[in-house]
């Protein structure tokens, strides 16, 4: 199963993280398919920046968006 999901990357206490379509099998922070946007929590206010085209292409296709990711997706539309 391909899921859209959150990869951690930055220094131990400040993370940041790549949205990326990855097999559900693969380890979080290793192989993936595609990367398709960044989110950097510790901005003020946070920075999420989403290929909304290829989110939406990855879906119509059968990927499934984590809990996390289906809510940044939905801050990124609005």
């Amino acid at each position: 199963m391909v899921k859209i999901r959150l990869r951690r990357m930055g220094a131990k206490k400040a993370p940041y993280y790549r949205v990326v379509v990855a097999d559900s099998h693969f380890p979080r922070d290793g192989r993936f398919i595609e990367e398709i946007g960044t989110y950097d929590p510790l901005t003020n206010p946070v920075t999420i920046n989403i290929d909304m085209e290829r989110a939406k292409y990855w879906i119509a296709n059968g990927a499934q968006p984590t809990d996390t990711v289906r809510g940044l997706l939905k801050k990124a539309e609005a």
